[in-house]
């Protein structure tokens, strides 16, 4: 089965191929096309990196840019959700994850904050966007964070090159999207990570291609002011969402699994529910008391038997 990995928007990206394959070597420029989608989407929408096309566009404020395709699809997927979930997902916290010390560079460790203020009233209506001139323009001084949606739109780019190749799983951190079958030529089993306890699984998945995206308060920090940090921040309120402590959502596209699945992580499991189902998504939210709450159709996918591994 050939399996191909890179480093690359801050973990690591494996393929794996599955099947007979006709064509060893189309099978391989495949691969490496599919991997170099997370390099060419990383250049273009990295809050990290000070040359990146949307640290370029962060400075020069109230300027409409002429941006290219990759960074003018995500902003304008990120607006869109922001609109959608009534600001729980807003991509203009940039500068506030930078506050909460989410600035650091994975390849060289280095802080690579912007320098630019965290202003309570900056929000996703400061961002205009002209689909016709493809320009985005950003009314006050503030910075994307595209974390939600870049790597879903990698993972799609890449499902793209390798679906002729027909069953392949692409796996991003646990952004995953799962293409035919595995190699028993049955639907892929994946593994939903227990957020309260390292290395178990508080669930599984079925898929078949689809997403599976899960977002969750993995990444923590010391408390401040009696509230626990973590990455996923509640734009409303500015300080780490409490709602919910883990959500999972199975859809056709990675980049709708997991901003939306961001957005529900901030709305909670009553409002986040909601979401899911007035865009026809399947997804299970867990509580901070590990309660589980899922769309109706959420059990098509689900099976809570344990499993030894991460996707198979």
């Amino acid at each position: 089965m050939p399996r191909r990995s890179v480093v690359q928007m801050g973990t690591i990206v494996t393929v794996d191929v599955v099947g007979a394959i006709d064509d060893d070597a189309d099978c391989d420029a495949r691969m490496t096309r599919a991997l170099g989608w997370f390099e060419v989407v990383e250049r273009a929408c990295s809050r990290f990196d000070p040359t990146s096309e949307l640290r370029q566009l962060g400075a020069v404020p109230g300027t409409a840019v002429a941006v290219g395709p990759i960074l003018f699809e995500a902003v304008q997927f990120a607006i869109a959700v922001a609109h959608e979930s009534g600001g729980a997902f807003d991509p203009t916290i940039g500068a506030a994850m930078d506050v909460r010390g989410f600035d650091r560079d994975y390849r060289s460790g280095d802080r690579t904050g912007s320098g630019v203020a965290d202003l309570p009233t900056v929000s996703y209506r400061d961002v205009e966007i002209d689909r016709d001139a493809r320009t985005i323009t950003l009314r006050a001084p503030l910075v994307l964070d595209l974390g939600a949606v870049a790597k879903g739109l990698a993972i799609d780019m890449a499902a793209r090159e390798l679906a002729p190749l027909r069953h392949f799983m692409i796996d991003a951190g646990g952004d995953l999207y799962a293409g035919g079958c595995n190699a028993r030529g049955k639907p892929w089993s994946i593994g939903i990570r227990h957020p309260r306890r390292d290395g178990e699984w508080i669930e599984t998945v079925t898929a078949s291609d689809c997403a599976v995206c899960t977002s969750g308060d993995y990444e923590r920090r010391s408390p401040v002011d009696g509230h626990v940090v973590h990455h996923i921040v509640d734009p409303r309120r500015m300080r780490s969402a409490s709602a919910s402590a883990g959500v999972t959502v199975v859809a056709p596209s990675a980049m709708v699994a997991d901003a939306v699945g961001t957005a529900a992580f901030v709305l909670g499991p009553v409002d986040g529910l909601a979401l899911l189902e007035r865009h026809g998504l399947e997804g299970l939210i867990i509580t901070p008391e590990l309660e589980r709450v899922a769309t109706p159709g959420f059990s098509e996918f689900a099976r809570v038997e344990p499993v030894s591994g991460g996707c198979s």
